[in-house]
């Protein structure tokens, strides 16, 4: 079914059972990783809330979560600027850390970010995303937790959005181009 969006139209991309049973590989795996380690998720916000929250509900170890926002979009674009709205206010020296992020595409704003996180001195520093966009990328990541490799197309819900809209679909779509 393709839905409207303010002026654009996107059709079904990943259906919500995909999404959850990716969801819980990951949790399965990060419960093997972090076995009796206690480790910080820090979630990016505004994208990353609804993959974080269900992500976490999944794992059966001792975790914390905290948020962060970084933004670097406007409409369908990057700015090409990161910006930080909320920072962060846990200590993570000596803790284990994993950057919990909706959508890797050209992967600048973690670039951006990871330096500020090391700097701390955490014990490890990981990355769970749902999505990647490998043609995308620019600035080299290694992801350690993936959900999904998806093709370099604007996508919509589950935590994504088109200026703000959309975030509250249960699937995800794909912009269709006209």
């Amino acid at each position: 079914m393709i839905i409207q969006v303010l002026d654009k139209k996107f059709q079904p991309y990943l259906k919500a059972e995909q999404i959850h049973e990716q969801i819980g590989k990951l949790a399965g795996q990060i419960n093997a990783d972090y076995a009796g380690k206690r480790p910080l998720f820090i979630a990016i916000l505004n994208g990353s809330f609804m993959f974080a929250a269900d992500l976490f509900k999944e794992l059966t170890i001792d975790a914390e979560i905290c948020f962060i926002k970084l933004a670097s979009y406007k409409g369908t674009k990057s700015t090409g600027n990161v910006i930080t709205s909320i920072g962060l206010d846990e200590p993570l020296k000596d803790r284990h850390v994993v950057i919990v992020e909706d959508i890797v595409d050209t992967g600048k704003t973690l670039y951006e970010f990871l330096p500020q996180l090391k700097d701390q001195q955490p014990l490890s520093l990981k990355i769970a995303a749902l999505l990647h966009k490998p043609t995308a990328m620019v600035y080299p990541l290694s992801i350690d937790y993936l959900g999904f490799s998806v093709p370099n197309k604007f996508l919509l819900g589950y935590g994504l959005d088109y200026d703000g809209l959309g975030r509250n679909l249960k699937e995800i779509y794909q912009l269709v181009e006209e």
